[in-house]
């Protein structure tokens, strides 16, 4: 259904200075600022909602004949290529004399930097238009991905690219927890379009940074980068679960932990090395090894209350399994001291927090909660005859509930 006129018009209002704007750069950031509240109020497949407003846009404002409503038209269609109409548009010879440099700009670098765990990467390309004194300055988009959620985090423009490229060498080179690399432009456009179609998707957007308002601007520049022609990253396979276990439990980590030999509580040891596997299984690459002071956060202060029923032994049991885990997974992936002692630090920090929200119960789902109620009443969560008798024990309790 077409958006209302009133919508085009207060579009049309917020553009009415485009035509005094210095550059097509100026112009592209105006554009995409405006489409970006159309991605973060649509519900659903932001990019096609945006795709769609752009093509109702461009069909309700054709007779339009003033230059500001020309201009943003053919802002628009440079920032949104495939909307319907968007290659009809034709630069109005009344504008702006930048208008002819919108969207004409080439890649003039690909890089990729992030954090040894392998929570986040940020990817970052810079480009320059054919002519930079109507185009405006060498600029770079920088997507950033999170890889424990498997979602674009941010998506911002920055006008000068020289000096946030010096920006993150100089942090790369200075920091050991961090890397900084050239990329290969296909393999960049596809791990980039792979996490913004899921991210698109998502029902409420992440609070922080320009993602909505930069995304049409970085979905354009990114797609003048060639399709891939190297496979994907992928890590290489690792051990099964199984055979990770009996290495961990022979481990020196473990053994230091007390979690080897006869005296190890093994129904609980097993327990919570099973609810650290399937927390891994959860996460995007499903690697146990995956391990960091951000993973050990998910799953020590939220993953573990919401899908699992502790004992006390159980709870007395997790935090001596995850110091160990922490050291093994560190080791095995070979990660520099500074970022063992980090891990080291950051779970000794979530411990306290983990008794607490323990204790209190504050962070279980209702399904978790129910289970945990059982088990108080000493009720057998597996045997569904037991469940029926304190269901119909309770029953006037729970109606009243």
């Amino acid at each position: 259904m077409p958006a209302p006129q009133s919508v085009y018009e207060a579009v049309l209002h917020a553009a009415r200075d485009v035509i005094k704007l210095g550059s097509a750069l100026d112009a592209e950031m105006l554009g995409t600022a405006l489409l970006g509240s159309v991605y973060a109020v649509a519900p659903g497949d932001r990019a096609t909602a945006v795709r769609d407003f752009v093509g109702d846009f461009l069909a309700a404002t054709e007779q339009r004949p003033e230059p500001a409503t020309t201009t943003i038209r053919d802002v628009f269609a440079t920032l949104v290529p495939d909307a319907p109409g968007a290659d009809r548009v034709r630069h109005d010879p009344r504008g702006p004399s930048w208008a002819g440099q919108l969207g004409r700009v080439r890649p003039t670098g690909c890089h990729a930097y992030g954090d040894v765990y392998g929570d986040q990467t940020s990817y970052l390309v810079t480009f320059a238009y054919e002519d930079d004194d109507q185009g405006g300055p060498e600029h770079a988009v920088v997507v950033l991905i999170d890889h424990n959620i498997g979602i674009v985090k941010d998506v911002f423009v920055a006008a000068s690219a020289d000096r946030i490229l010096d920006q993150v060498r100089t942090v790369c080179e200075q920091d050991e927890l961090t890397w900084f690399r050239d990329e290969d432009p296909g393999r960049l456009r596809d791990e980039v379009d792979r996490h913004l179609e899921f991210t698109d998707e998502l029902g409420e957007l992440p609070a922080d940074g320009s993602l909505a308002t930069d995304r049409a601007l970085a979905a354009a520049r990114l797609g003048l980068l060639p399709a891939p022609t190297v496979p994907p990253l992928a890590e290489p396979a690792g051990p099964n679960a199984a055979e990770l276990m009996r290495d961990f439990l022979a481990s020196p980590e473990a053994a230091r932990a007390g979690l080897s030999g006869p005296d190890a509580d093994q129904p609980s040891l097993q327990f919570c090395l099973g609810l650290l596997f399937d927390h891994a299984a959860t996460l995007p690459g499903g690697d146990p090894l995956h391990w960091s002071p951000a993973v050990a956060g998910l799953f020590l202060l939220d993953w573990v209350h919401r899908r699992a029923v502790l004992d006390i032994d159980d709870a007395a049991m997790l935090p001596r399994v995850v110091r160990a885990w922490s050291a093994y997974a560190t080791w095995r992936r070979g990660l520099p001291p500074a970022a063992v002692a980090e891990t080291e630090a950051e779970v000794e920090k979530l411990v306290p927090e983990f008794a607490r929200l323990y204790s209190t119960g504050e962070r279980r789902s209702p399904a978790t909660a129910a289970v945990a109620q059982l088990i108080a009443e000493g009720v057998d969560p597996n045997d569904s005859d037991a469940i029926d008798a304190w269901l119909q024990a309770n029953r006037d309790r729970l109606g009243d509930d």
